[in-house]
């Protein structure tokens, strides 16, 4: 049973087409996400979705996850921030290691700096094993997950907690990317979604190596709406479930995938 204070988002993927942003936005807002999301990438800043969502949206939190630091330096993140007129009080950054060598150690490193150039803004850190989700839990101002099952992300959780535990903190929100695709085909892109992450870097390989599940289950592949809120309501060790949406990047498509997963 999903905790009685969860939250529900939807993400997508930054350079989301810029006609279906304000569709996707407004509808989010209108079905009770509490907010929208978009990743980073080399081809693309999340930073800059944002921006399109909030045009369209007046309340709902905006968040970017995540933003690898050995891309783009803390000052870089302000400066896009200011240069795009973001609201720092609606903002939920997004943080991770990226490809750095001793990720753990760049996270350390960078946490001052982070906190110096983006003041007042909720930061969020990328944590997948034991010791990053333990930093995330004492130092930042949430955990966020990625392609986790129910009960790997229920043990990633006990870490939080216990990192925040031992610096004497609340534990800060869990949040959590969830794929979903909802309709006959459903099965088919969630498999082709994660079969593209699950050789993308050693990272990812080493982490479908410990969760041990098929190709193509990490996720919700869900025949309709009431298929879908059921297998989302399986991960309840996350205060946030955030929706990742896998459809058709269309107004149509993904608007009715975003009602089809939206909060009960």
């Amino acid at each position: 049973m999903s905790r009685a204070s969860q939250k529900r988002a939807f993400g997508v993927a930054a350079g989301f087409p810029v006609e279906v942003c304000g569709p996707l936005a407004e509808t989010c807002e209108e079905v009770g996400y509490s907010s929208i999301w978009a990743n980073d990438h080399p081809g693309a800043k999340g930073l800059e979705t944002l921006a399109e969502f909030a045009k369209a949206s007046d309340s709902i939190d905006l968040g970017v996850a995540v933003i690898a630091i050995d891309r783009q330096t803390p000052d870089v993140i302000a400066a896009d921030i200011d240069r795009l007129g973001l609201d720092p009080s609606r903002l939920w950054i997004g943080v991770g290691a990226g490809f750095s060598k001793k990720p753990l150690t760049a996270m350390r490193e960078n946490l001052s700096v982070l906190r110096d150039n983006l003041p007042g803004i909720r930061i969020v850190m990328a944590a997948m094993g034991p010791k990053m989700c333990n930093f995330a839990g004492s130092s930042f101002d949430g955990a966020f997950f990625n392609w986790m099952t129910p009960g790997f992300a229920a043990d990633a959780r006990e870490n939080v907690e216990s990192g925040a535990a031992e610096a004497g903190v609340d534990t800060p929100p869990v949040f959590g990317y969830v794929r979903t695709a909802v309709g006959e085909d459903a099965a088919a892109r969630l498999e082709k979604e994660e079969s593209f992450y699950r050789d993308l870097h050693k990272g990812y390989r080493d982490h479908f190596d410990r969760l041990a599940e098929p190709e193509g289950t990490v996720g919700v592949a869900a025949s309709d709406h009431d298929d879908a809120q059921a297998k989302l309501a399986q991960y309840d060790a996350l205060d946030t479930i955030v929706v990742r949406g896998l459809a058709s990047a269309k107004v149509e498509p993904m608007t009715a995938l975003a009602r089809a997963a939206a909060p009960a």
